[in-house]
């Protein structure tokens, strides 16, 4: 025989702060819980990478993603009682709480968390060791280049992926004559060389590396030694 289900009774102040047949030691579960799941978050969004957390640190949107969830399952869900949401926000904010303070006492701590900016681009090359650090692809990092009114690498100075993913550019004065580059729209991109049609400046496809080829010659990058060239820009920045 089925036994009827209980009728949910609409404002029951005793199931809305406490769940029935529940003891109180659960509360201690819950703050386990929280920990482990606030160390999976920032886990997780360390290794996918800065780009998918722009303009917010790991612990800002570990923050959001964790309160975000203990509080869209308090606002639908009968069986939740407030006062276990409440024990998770106490204890979600205070382990972000409790890792900014770490964070500015011990700066590699920081580091090593949200990690610091890096080198991408150096005189119009592309910095191969930080580049791979970072699981970027070409596409991406010309795409954002692009962004910032750059044609080509020999009109970039410097260029850092900073910790909230995004790319801080540094240009040469303008008074300054406008270096040879690797050309990073996609229409000159596609035009992959393995020897050169005509003589002149080329631009490794790898690193952006530039150098004289002669004509119909193979040639394989000192810096990276990979043997794809592009013919290398000198188109100076709009303005």
């Amino acid at each position: 025989m089925l036994l009827a289900a209980t009728p949910l009774v609409p404002f029951d102040w005793h199931r809305i702060l406490w769940t029935p047949h529940t003891p109180p030691a659960y509360l201690g579960e819950i703050v386990f819980r929280c920990i482990v799941m606030y160390f999976i978050i920032i886990v997780a969004l360390r290794v996918t990478g800065r780009r998918g957390v722009r303009q917010l640190s790991i612990f800002e949107i570990s923050l959001v993603l964790a309160l975000g969830s203990a509080a869209g399952d308090t606002m639908f869900y009968g069986s939740t009682s407030l006062l276990y949401a409440a024990v998770v926000f106490i204890v979600v904010t205070g382990l972000y709480w409790l890792f900014n303070l770490l964070m500015r006492r011990y700066p590699r701590l920081s580091d090593w968390l949200e990690g610091k900016p890096l080198l991408l681009v150096e005189d119009g090359r592309i910095k191969l060791e930080n580049f791979r650090k970072l699981r970027l692809t070409q596409k991406e990092l010309f795409g954002e280049l692009r962004q910032q009114q750059v044609e080509h690498l020999g009109q970039v100075r410097l260029a850092y992926m900073e910790a909230t993913g995004d790319l801080s550019v540094y240009f040469y004065p303008s008074a300054d004559p406008v270096q040879a580059g690797l050309p990073i729209r996609p229409e000159h991109c596609e035009r992959r060389l393995r020897r050169a049609d005509t003589a002149g400046p080329h631009a490794c496809y790898c690193c952006g590396r530039v150098q004289q080829l002669k004509a119909s010659t193979p040639a394989t990058c000192p810096e990276c030694q990979r043997e794809e060239w592009v013919p290398a820009s000198t188109a100076e920045r709009p303005g």
